[in-house]
């Protein structure tokens, strides 16, 4: 049984940093493509972030361009993003998603539960 699970949301003021984990079980996570997505209320789901499978190539949106870095250890099976200058618009909830490597960028096999930031002004 494959499990996404997020960790490291909460609460935090404007400009402040988080780091959220996100630890994959039940597939070979190196084989796996890694994103972050987030939703905030009343809005669409929208890409944050993206790493390949050796974690060589990071994918950002605009939006966090800049502020947020992603990253993996394949030895714990774990993808992170490191959030930093956080802005009150940051706030949602974030999942992490596994792509198997060669699927169409569009199709995410696993999902996770998603974790809460919230960022006050």
């Amino acid at each position: 049984q494959v499990q996404l699970v997020e960790s490291g949301g909460g609460l935090v003021q404007a400009g402040g940093s988080l780091r959220l984990s996100c630890a994959a079980s039940g597939l070979t996570f190196r084989s796996y493509v890694m994103n972050w997505f987030r939703q905030a209320p009343g809005k669409e789901r929208e890409f944050v972030s993206s790493i390949s499978t050796s974690g060589a190539s990071t994918y950002y949106a605009k939006s966090v361009k800049g502020r947020f870095t992603i990253s993996r250890d394949n030895t714990k099976n774990t993808v992170y993003l490191q959030m930093k200058s956080l802005k009150p618009e940051d706030t949602a909830v974030y999942h992490c998603a596994a792509r198997l490597d060669g699927r169409a960028s569009t199709t995410y096999d696993y999902w996770g539960q998603g974790t809460q930031v919230t960022v006050s002004s």
